[in-house]
């Protein structure tokens, strides 16, 4: 029995020197130290030995298997870091090389554009709102005092989805919602999409405006031109100065088209302005009675002023862009001029 246990140790040695993976090393713990492994055998054939010499060969048996365990644990500890070092040798990262960048994205030039015309008016008390892209025929047109008899309809190039829905061809449906939701004193920017068929190289199916709307007691003209000049000022320049002409619009009286002293020339003449010193920007004018009762508004008590800002006009304008289309590309070479 004594010489079955030595041969098995100097067996189990040489087989430990060969265990170089957790593989091997697994199927080391399987054949000797298993429930059904070698070691674990000669306690089952123990039964066999001399009762005189049971004790010793139990002792020696015992022996074995704590060497054949510790011996296993040192292979297991041995075998863990290799396999740690080799994985960290693999992964190691060279930070001599130039590493991989990404551009920081940015505003489009309309978001732009968009969030410095409501700073501008935010400062002087106006509050936002925001209207339905699908309108019905009464708050783009009727209630905005366009009948459906009225020439000014044939101006709007309108995508109908039925014989009432339609999508809005212009953001004055929020002066109609907001004023039939409050009572003045009302202040207030209606941002928003709006959809018209004409397309070319200042003109786009979809673009987007800027509606703002004041209804108080005592509103005129000159409080249209002095908020104007604010804004104007605080969009192009501190020396830029607007100008009233005389227009028309159905749902203002009088109405006025405003034009901004050219900010590229000074108002000397160039190809911008057109060699005039002025560009028209924006429409505007005092809200028409009409509309104020059709919002249930008493226009012997209140007055207002609305105007409406085209956002890619003042886009194009304001960073020299020739065509609206460009901003409706997803050009990155286009886009990534206006990060601020």
């Amino acid at each position: 029995m004594q010489a079955i246990i030595d041969e098995l140790a100097r067996q189990a040695e040489a087989d430990l020197a060969q265990v170089t993976s957790k593989e091997t090393l697994a199927s080391f713990w399987q054949k000797y130290l298993s429930k059904n492994g070698q070691v674990p055998a000669l306690m089952k054939n123990l039964r066999t030995v001399d009762a005189a010499e049971r004790p010793a060969m139990g002792k020696a048996i015992n022996e074995l298997k704590q060497k054949v365990q510790a011996d296993y644990d040192a292979a297991a500890v041995r075998v863990n870091q290799a396999e740690l070092a080799a994985r960290n040798a693999a992964e190691t990262v060279d930070i001599t090389l130039p590493a991989k960048t990404r551009p920081t994205g940015g505003l489009h030039p309309l978001t732009l554009v968009r969030n410095q015309i409501i700073d501008a008016f935010a400062g002087m008390g106006f509050e936002i709102y925001e209207g339905p892209e699908i309108e019905d025929d009464d708050h783009c047109f009727t209630r905005l005092n366009v009948p459906k008899d009225h020439p000014a309809r044939d101006m709007q190039d309108t995508f109908y989805l039925s014989d009432e829905l339609l999508l809005r061809t212009q953001t004055s449906t929020g002066q109609i919602r907001t004023m039939d939701a409050e009572r003045p004193p009302i202040k207030v920017l209606v941002p928003g999409r709006v959809f018209r068929s004409d397309s070319d190289a200042t003109h786009s199916p979809m673009f987007h405006q800027m509606e703002g709307l004041v209804v108080d007691k005592g509103i005129n003209l000159c409080d249209l031109q002095g908020m104007l000049d604010v804004f104007v000022q605080k969009l192009f320049g501190s020396e830029v100065r607007t100008r009233l002409r005389p227009s028309y619009f159905p749902f203002t009286e009088p109405s006025v088209e405003v034009d901004v002293s050219c900010f590229e020339c000074h108002g000397k003449g160039c190809s911008l302005c057109k060699h005039t010193g002025w560009i028209e920007i924006l429409g505007g004018g005092v809200v028409n009675q009409k509309v104020l009762r059709n919002c249930n508004i008493d226009p012997e008590v209140y007055s207002g002023i609305a105007f409406g800002i085209g956002i890619e006009r003042i886009a194009m304008l304001k960073y020299g862009i020739n065509n609206i289309g460009l901003m409706f590309e997803n050009d990155l070479r286009f886009l990534g001029q206006f990060h601020e």
